[in-house]
């Protein structure tokens, strides 16, 4: 703060630097003025302890049993945070320069002869000045008001009582509001670190999750692939033993043409002897080629690939109902086991007796 260029502006230097003087939360001069660092401010030290206190209810004073570090301090001019150590306000140190120009302006103000500027005069008695509080219209007045005037049937009280009184009550009231919005500022704190948690809580359990489906997921390829591969065994050796009866029948087929040809060629032979000397052997090739037609073979639904069936409902049913666990089922379970403990032990009782 620049005294000298406040003083300057102001054309009465001692009223201004009063102002100066005045402690942020009683609103008096400052008594035993402390500095609260870094941030140069000053506060009575009472006050400083009271605002203190309401923010740090378990730190107890000099003559308690418990005392903590690092307990929290805000300026209620600049809402800077200070850390404490384990001295609490009496660690900070004690503006001696604040306080040897109180001690200086008290003398000043000693020496000079009162004025009547000095203080508030009654609009309606303008050489009354103002030194009542009229507790009924909650206004200061002066004492020609009370006894004459308008404040005549009111409840009254000494201006200077009742001045120190509202400046108790509104430094209490200043207090509370600062260690209030310390209180706010903690429960924000904690949000904000429950916030952070739950989000790195979340990303771990979807990661884990992932994880467990992409191990169902591999599962479930693997007994594919080797269902398919099971399949296509089966399909291959029905279609090779097609394949060997379709060859057999072809080769029979083929000689069977070509037996038919000869034959016909020997129908047309016009001499006798000629034709019976193949006739015979003819036919019997011709007989042995109508043997051959007793080949192999396929069953009725030999085709059929039917006994491939899978029933997967039951699993489908089951992929369904996952959840996450409730516990409800381990309790259930506990609590069967100690109800079977119970009968048995009563059992063996009865079998005792």
């Amino acid at each position: 703060m620049d005294y000298k260029s406040s003083l300057i502006q102001d054309g009465n230097p001692m009223e201004n630097l009063e102002k100066q003087l005045i402690c942020p939360i009683c609103l008096e001069m400052f008594t035993k003025p402390v500095v609260i660092l870094p941030c140069q401010h000053n506060l009575c030290r009472k006050c400083a302890c009271d605002i203190f206190q309401a923010a740090n209810p378990y730190w107890a004073n000099r003559g308690g049993s418990v005392s903590m570090s690092g307990s929290r301090f805000r300026c209620p001019s600049c809402r800077h945070e200070v850390i404490m150590d384990r001295h609490g306000v009496y660690g900070l140190q004690r503006n001696l320069l604040v306080e040897n120009i109180i001690d200086i302006y008290k003398q000043e103000c000693c020496s000079r002869p009162l004025q009547k500027g000095n203080h508030p005069m009654c609009k309606e008695h303008e050489d009354e000045k103002i030194n009542i509080y009229c507790l009924t219209c909650e206004v200061p007045t002066c004492s020609m008001c009370k006894v004459f005037g308008v404040h005549k049937a009111c409840e009254v009280a000494p201006l200077q009582s009742v001045f120190q009184g509202q400046k108790t009550e509104l430094s209490n009231c200043i207090s509370m509001l600062v260690a209030g919005n310390d209180r706010v500022q903690t429960i924000i704190t904690q949000l904000e670190d429950s916030c952070r948690v739950t989000k790195e809580n979340s990303h771990q359990v979807k990661e884990e999750l992932s994880r467990k489906f992409d191990v169902l997921y591999a599962i479930l390829d693997e007994k594919k692939s080797e269902l398919l591969q099971r399949v296509t065994r089966e399909q291959e050796e029905k279609l090779s033993f097609h394949e060997a009866l379709i060859q057999q029948y072809r080769q029979q087929l083929e000689k069977s043409s070509k037996l038919v040809e000869t034959a016909i060629q020997s129908l047309d032979e016009p001499g006798g002897a000629i034709f019976l000397s193949s006739a015979k052997q003819l036919i019997r090739s011709i007989v042995e080629a109508s043997k051959g037609c007793q080949l192999g073979k396929i069953e009725q639904g030999f085709e059929n690939m039917d006994y491939f069936t899978l029933d997967l409902e039951h699993i489908a049913d089951t992929l369904r109902a996952i959840d996450f666990e409730t516990g409800e089922e381990e309790e259930e379970f506990i609590e069967e086991e100690n109800q079977e403990e119970e009968e048995s032990t009563e059992g063996k009782e009865e079998g005792h007796q």
